[in-house]
């Protein structure tokens, strides 16, 4: 795992931006699994300037993490709509060749199943992008999930519920069930990167990066990942034991480790 500590995330979503490009160049149509929330938003700004400046996309293939159970593709509110909004449009992806959990299914075990075998005949995730919630979440597996998850139906937990509620009117309350990727699904995409921003993330970020491998943090399941990069800001970087060794390490890479 390599931790990059850095002044914001809008650094850190220019190299990670440049990792994209490259990937992409060498495949044009590399299959990226999709992150929501305002952590990744920095990756997407700067793949969108890099697409103003002639960046082609459009044969990229996307895997959304998760959908909430109960709302319609067209719901503004919904991740399919989302990712549609700060991904797709923007970046001149086709949308055919982006998928989302479908969360508005009449059999939605099916509907999981179905997406793990649509993520298998695209050939696997060659970048996974993620963020970590408050909770140690990744994508929406909450504490206690399986290691060895696969793409199910999940409850999600009131603190979830709470983070959430601000993308809802007033009196409105979020879904109590998603559609998530498992973390067994997380791990088998080829490259993962993690994003973090804010004292709120700092527990979390810690726990996920040198605490126990555990259910209690489902995030700490990219320490058995083999290609992982973490990019943090400072204040999501402030409980980490081992910062200023990932400061050194950063600094001193040898050239034939970068990206």
């Amino acid at each position: 795992m390599e931790v990059v500590i850095l002044p914001s995330l809008d650094d850190a979503g220019e190299l990670a931006a440049a990792r994209v490009a490259r990937l992409v160049g060498a495949k044009p149509d590399a299959v990226l699994g999709l992150a929501t929330g305002s952590s990744p938003l920095p990756l997407y700004r700067a793949l969108r300037r890099r697409v103003e400046q002639g960046l082609d996309l459009s044969r990229v293939r996307g895997f959304a993490l998760d959908e909430y159970v109960g709302l319609a593709r067209e719901d503004e509110r919904s991740y399919a709509a989302t990712i549609d909004r700060e991904v797709v449009r923007p970046l001149g992806l086709d949308p055919a060749r982006v998928r989302v959990p479908d969360g508005a299914a009449a059999d939605l075990p099916a509907a999981a199943q179905e997406y793990e075998r649509a993520i298998a005949a695209a050939g696997g995730i060659d970048l996974q992008i993620l963020g970590i919630g408050s909770v140690g979440h990744v994508g929406f597996n909450e504490p206690g999930s399986s290691l060895a998850s696969r793409t199910r139906v999940k409850t999600l937990t009131e603190r979830t519920r709470e983070d959430n509620a601000r993308f809802f009117g007033p009196g409105e309350e979020p879904p109590a069930h998603c559609l998530t990727q498992g973390l067994g699904t997380i791990l088998d995409a080829r490259a993962l990167v993690l994003f973090a921003g804010g004292e709120a993330k700092a527990a979390a970020v810690a726990a996920a990066v040198e605490g126990a491998v555990s259910s209690s943090c489902p995030a700490s399941i990219i320490q058995l990942h083999p290609a992982v990069t973490v990019y943090l800001d400072e204040p999501a970087a402030g409980r980490l034991a081992h910062a200023e060794y990932y400061r050194y390490a950063y600094e001193h890479k040898p050239a034939w480790q970068r990206d």
